[in-house]
Order: structure tokens, then C-alpha cells, then sequence
């Protein structure tokens, strides 16, 4: 029997170099910089490159990515593991080549990409030259694809697109888009939905405007929002922009949802473990009348609670890690990456709550990180599909393995059970009867 908490001391020792590079150099970029997709911000670039270099160097960067991509191609328990220590910077996944929505991007063109969008797309994605955009939920429908009605008709030897897509997150800053579009109406949108490259520079890709979260002024929108709200208008590309055969999106969509969703989870981890850091750094520094906060009894409530609930969602998650790599098919661990992503906000705003709350007013300023935790949280609640649509997904599957019980009483009914277990045991109790 195999059963190990343990990571494999050589793999450890890449772990612990991370741990201390991005504390040292990557976390710092936070604070000065605030685009890590913007490639035309030389000032930012010249920082970032070296440190790229070193990753490089370190043979850790794209690390999602097979070895004929560049990267080693590791699993998603090893990912889940480098995850959990880049969530605690912004800037971190770009600076290890493995940001979202490049990474999932960067997947999918080299599952479905021909040679020559690979030549022109995947390589200067992955080489961390260019941004890209995943265009895919709509205003009126969210993230349900059955619904939308973004449209590319064939023209000739072109495809036509028209439609409009909401929150097409890092489209200002990105050099192609992958459209999500209805190719054939009349078949089940399973089948009739298709994925196009659209280069940014196209005529008619209209950015409506940008769209910032939480508390960001109009101003800073207008600055660093980077959540698109796109309006395709006759926007004409070639036949050969085309991704994999037309009506496979849903196919192809796959290809990045399972992989992203561990690694969103275990970036959240990381900052979880940074928010409990910060709570516990205040409580044993933070005085009253009476002593220090750490002494009070409901702070100790606030941090025992956390602890719990992160260490009880880092193991669901590297668990479901796990079993990814075990099967190495998505479809078997469905119910169980649809459980981390509905754990996920639940857990980040308790633990980001409780550590607003220990700071006071602090807490709620804009001089510590909790307001935006805050909103993050509700952000894992709604980003790939929203908690409520998982919770469905969860149950639907969980019941396939049970079934209805026959007859009148549960399975569990205890009358029923007692008289099973009398007639089962009748020939010891009929003997106790006999011997009195």
C-alpha cells in the first residue's frame, strides 16, 4: 500500500529555490509595476526578462508544457506544488511562463494549432513576447456556451464574425484573440460551436470598454482595467485561423479548464497561507488594555478556524491533483475539481475576512492587501463557470453511484434491518431460546 505526504527530496529542493526567489525578487515587482501583460512597457520588461532568464536557467519555466514545448511537462501534483508558491505574486506566473490565459492559450494551440499558427502564435507566446486573450462569455449569457450568439459565417474562403463577448480578460494588452463562436446554428451547440485566432489588429475588434473589479476608480480603469467587454463587428479572418475542425470548441475547451482550475486553486493556497501569515504576525504584535490579541480567546477561534480550513483545502486540492495524473482523464475527476473550485471563494473570503477583522481599521484601508483578497475571493466564485452551476456538477455526479432503494423503507431502516439481522442470526437466538 502506497500512501506518502512527502515530496520527493530533489523536487523539494526546486521548491524551496522558488520559495525564496520570488519572495526575494518576483514579490517586490508588485509593488512597483502594475501590468505583467502589457510587453510594451520597456521600464518593466528589462526587470522581468533576467528573472525569466534564471527561471529558464533553472529549467522551471512552462513547466505545464511537454519537453517538445520547452517545458518538462510535469503533472498536475508537481504544478499544484510550484502553484501554491506563485499565487502569492501577480507577477510571478508570468515571470515562470506560466500565466492565465496564455498558459491555457499556449495548450490549446499546441494540441490544435497547425504548424503555421504554432510558428506564429505558440512560440512567441511561450517565449513570453506576446499576450493573448481567451474570448469566450457574453453578456447575456455568462459562461454558459449553449447560450451564445456570437456568430462566424463562411464567406468564401473566409470566416465572418459578429457578436459580443464580456469580460475578455488581458484583450488591450494581447496580440491574438481565441474567439469562441457559433459556426452551425442548426446543430446541438455542442457540435455547432468552433474556436478562431483573431489577431488583435483585426478591423472591427472594438474594445467597448475595459471593465475593472472591486473598489478601482473609473480612472484606474481607464489605466489598468484589463477585463474586456469586445464587440465583434465583420471582423474577417482566413479559413486557416480556424482551431482544430469547425464545431469542436467544446472539445477543445476541455483541454484547458481541468489543468487551470488546480492550478487557480493552489495559487489561491498561496494566498491564504500570505493572508493567515499576516493574521498571525498581528495578533502577537497587536496590544490592548488587557494583552496582546493573540490572548483572546475568539482570535484564537479566528486563527485555529483558518488553519483548519486551509490545510482542509490544500489536501482536497493536491488530492484531486492526484488523481488527475493517476487516470489522466478529466472526465473521472470531474465532481472532484468542481468541489475545489466551489471550496475555493468560501475558504479565501473566511480566512481574508478574519484577517481584515484582527486589523481593524487598517484591516479595511487601502494600506493592506484584504479589500482586494475580499474581491478575489468573489472572483474564484464566478471565474470558469460559477459556484452554483459546480455544485450541480458535484451532485449529478456523486448520485451516479448510487441507486434507489425497492420497496418502501430506506436502505437503513432500522426495523427492516433488525428483522434481516434476526432471520440471519435465528439459528443462535433459536438455541439461547432452547437453552433457558
Amino acid at each position: 500500500m502506497a500512501w506518502n505526504f512527502e515530496t520527493e527530496p530533489e523536487f523539494q529542493r526546486e521548491l524551496d529555490w522558488m520559495d525564496a526567489f520570488v519572495r526575494d525578487e518576483v514579490e517586490p515587482l508588485d509593488l512597483v509595476f502594475n501590468e505583467p501583460y502589457d510587453k510594451s512597457d520597456e521600464k518593466m520588461m528589462s526587470v522581468v526578462r533576467p528573472l525569466q532568464e534564471q527561471v529558464k536557467e533553472r529549467g522551471l519555466w512552462a513547466c505545464h508544457l511537454g519537453p517538445e514545448l520547452g517545458g518538462p511537462g510535469y503533472g498536475q501534483l508537481k504544478l499544484g506544488l510550484m502553484n501554491e508558491i506563485l499565487g502569492r505574486s501577480s507577477f510571478a506566473p508570468s515571470v515562470f511562463g506560466c500565466q492565465a490565459p496564455d498558459s491555457g492559450n499556449a495548450e490549446i494551440l499546441a494540441h490544435y494549432g497547425s504548424e503555421e499558427q504554432k510558428a506564429k502564435y505558440l512560440k512567441p507566446l511561450l517565449d513570453g513576447d506576446i499576450s493573448s486573450c481567451y474570448s469566450m462569455t457574453e453578456p447575456h449569457a455568462g459562461a454558459d456556451p449553449t447560450l451564445f450568439t456570437t456568430r462566424a459565417v463562411k464567406d468564401g474562403d473566409d470566416w465572418v464574425i459578429n457578436g459580443e463577448k464580456w469580460f475578455s480578460s488581458n484583450a488591450r494588452w494581447s496580440s491574438f484573440l481565441i474567439v469562441m463562436a457559433v459556426t452551425d446554428p442548426d446543430v446541438s451547440p455542442y457540435e455547432g460551436m468552433s474556436m478562431l485566432i483573431v489577431p488583435r489588429e483585426t478591423p472591427g475588434v472594438n474594445i467597448v470598454r475595459n471593465v475593472g473589479i472591486g473598489t478601482e476608480s473609473e480612472a484606474e480603469a481607464l489605466a489598468h482595467a484589463s477585463h474586456a467587454y469586445v464587440r465583434y463587428e465583420d471582423v474577417r479572418v482566413s479559413d486557416d485561423h480556424m482551431l482544430g475542425a469547425p464545431g469542436s470548441a467544446f472539445v477543445i475547451a476541455q483541454t484547458r479548464l481541468g489543468g487551470g482550475r488546480i492550478h487557480h486553486a493552489m495559487r489561491t493556497v498561496g494566498q491564504l497561507k500570505r493572508c493567515f501569515d499576516m493574521m498571525c504576525e498581528r495578533a502577537l504584535s497587536r496590544s490592548t488594555r488587557d494583552g496582546r490579541l493573540a490572548d483572546y480567546q475568539l482570535v484564537q477561534d479566528k486563527i485555529a478556524d483558518s488553519y483548519i480550513e486551509i490545510e482542509q483545502f490544500r489536501l482536497l486540492v493536491l488530492r484531486t491533483a492526484w488523481l488527475i495524473d493517476k487516470y489522466n482523464d478529466y472526465r473521472k475527476t470531474r465532481k472532484d475539481i468542481a468541489a475545489i473550485k466551489v471550496a475555493m471563494p468560501k475558504v479565501y473570503h473566511d480566512v481574508a475576512q478574519r484577517a481584515m477583522q484582527i486589523h481593524g481599521a487598517l484591516g479595511i484601508s487601502n494600506e493592506m492587501p484584504f479589500s482586494s483578497m475580499m474581491v478575489g475571493a468573489q472572483v474564484m466564485g464566478i471565474a470558469d463557470g460559477p459556484t452554483e452551476v459546480h455544485k450541480v456538477t458535484i451532485a449529478k455526479q456523486v448520485l451516479r453511484d448510487y441507486k434507489p432503494v425497492d420497496g418502501l423503507y430506506p436502505s437503513a431502516h432500522i426495523p427492516t434491518r433488525r428483522a434481516a439481522a434476526r432471520e440471519r442470526f435465528a439459528h443462535v437466538l433459536e438455541q439461547d431460546v432452547a437453552d433457558y
